[in-house]
């Protein structure tokens, strides 16, 4: 059976201390926070807004989805990016706040569909299937196990495959 990346779901477990000072699990869920678009299923872990961060800080979600960390902040997420053949592409990417703010207009793209920009330095590592990194002068495929840090270029993603890709991404804010 084919896997449906709209229904992408991850695992979600949280420790913290009981009521006798010893450590425990807190919650054992399915990410509370989702968003999921034509491109890809987006299902938040944590965000935290400053750093260092309290320990027994809340897990920073609320507002829903939306791409890049609060200045200073960081997000971590499980994406899993439809295949390419499965969406038009030139629509670009999301989050539930709209259309990415730093999307490229096709006509200074360089005719590189999805090319967009973030704040930050992101680290990507491919968990299951392919998953092409594409940067204005070139473009490279990370397969399973592969990490890519993306330091704030103007890149898109691509899944060339016939089925869904899955990814950990952490996006850490950054200045310019």
């Amino acid at each position: 059976m084919k896997k449906d990346y709209a229904t992408a779901q991850a695992r979600r477990i949280i420790t913290g201390v009981d009521e006798y000072g010893k450590s425990c699990f807190v919650s054992d869920e399915e990410t509370p926070v989702r968003f999921s678009s034509e491109a890809n299923t987006k299902c938040e872990i944590w965000r935290t807004g400053t750093l260092p961060v309290p320990v027994d800080n809340d897990d920073g979600l609320e507002g829903g989805v939306y791409t890049e960390p609060n200045d200073g902040g960081v997000v971590y997420r499980i994406v899993t990016f439809r295949p390419d053949s499965e969406w038009d592409i030139s629509a670009g990417f999301g989050d539930s706040h709209g259309p990415l703010k730093g999307m490229v207009p096709p006509e200074e793209a360089g005719g590189i569909v999805g090319l967009h920009v973030t704040d930050t330095v992101d680290i990507v590592t491919v968990l299951s299937g392919e998953l092409t990194a594409v940067m204005e002068t070139e473009e490279t495929t990370l397969y399973p196990g592969d990490t890519l840090v993306q330091r704030g270029t103007k890149h898109s993603w691509n899944n060339r495959t016939t089925e869904p890709t899955t990814a950990a991404v952490l996006m850490i804010s950054a200045t310019r």
